[in-house]
């Protein structure tokens, strides 16, 4: 049996009132209601639905170009969808009132290179609108996170290139939001740090803390308490990873993506 007939034939009930729209219930963080995106002729995201519950790591996988920071994007209200609705945190997308509860780590660099860390820390701080014994004690912390502590008087243009990634995932953790948007936190990390980064991204979620992010490393996700794999603009398959490799008759979340794919391509690509 085909691994998106397997899955289609095994979903929850939740599943199914997810592909019927969703309802934003109060214990919702996050809600992509039918949301399209195009560029033109390009439709990086194509009639989209999903719902991150509280408290939760949700995954966004596929490769690059599957409409991953497309979507991060749009949750934060810097794009707007063609057609479709978002709602993060009990407000319709785009929304003023809910940003200092979001943090983001976009993928491509967002700091002051000209800056010392500890000056884009502040800089962001006072955005936030973080008192300053506030901002004083949230900077040494999340400095500590991503082992940063002894480079806060550097020029971030004179930090490596993973170096730089990892003040950006301090800024987006400096005012301790509610919810995380992530886009591909975990490149150019070793993993060992990477391994700590998890440790604490677990612990939000415990806080009721939620966490969105995105990755093209498969076997990561499988950290995640749901993912939703998405190609060419679509979701392929949206529950837990165990659930996922398990409908896709798969041992790996490689080899369940490369399923899925086969298996939409059969389809016609539906």
């Amino acid at each position: 049996m085909e691994a998106i007939e397997r899955f289609e034939g095994k979903r929850t009930g939740r599943e199914s009132d997810l592909r019927d729209g969703g309802t934003g219930q109060p214990g919702t963080a996050l809600a992509c209601h039918g949301v399209t995106k195009r560029f033109g002729g390009l439709t990086a995201v194509s009639d989209l639905t999903l719902e991150v519950s509280r408290g939760k790591i949700f995954g966004l996988l596929g490769p690059n170009g599957a409409g991953k920071t497309t979507l991060i994007r749009m949750m934060l209200g810097l794009l707007s969808p063609s057609t479709g609705t978002i709602e993060v945190l009990g407000e319709r997308v785009p929304s003023e009132t809910i940003l200092p509860r979001v943090g983001y780590m976009p993928q491509s660099l967002a700091l002051y290179t000209d800056l010392k860390v500890r000056q884009n820390l502040e800089l962001f701080g006072r955005l936030y609108g973080l008192s300053n014994a506030l901002l004083q004690k949230r900077m040494a912390k999340v400095l500590e996170l991503v082992h940063l502590s002894d480079r806060g008087k550097a020029l971030v243009s004179e930090l490596s290139g993973g170096m730089q990634r990892r003040v950006s995932l301090a800024a987006a953790l400096l005012a301790d939001p509610d919810l995380l948007l992530l886009d591909e936190p975990t490149v150019g990390v070793d993993p060992q740090l990477r391994a700590e980064f998890w440790d604490h991204f677990r612990g939000l979620a415990r806080e009721g803390r939620t966490i969105v992010m995105t990755t093209h490393y498969m076997e990561e996700s499988s950290q995640c308490d749901e993912v939703a794999l998405l190609h060419q603009g679509r979701v392929l398959v949206c529950d837990a990873p165990a659930r996922v490799k398990e409908v896709a008759g798969a041992a790996t979340m490689d080899d369940a993506f490369l399923a899925l794919v086969r298996d939409r391509t059969r389809n016609g690509g539906k």
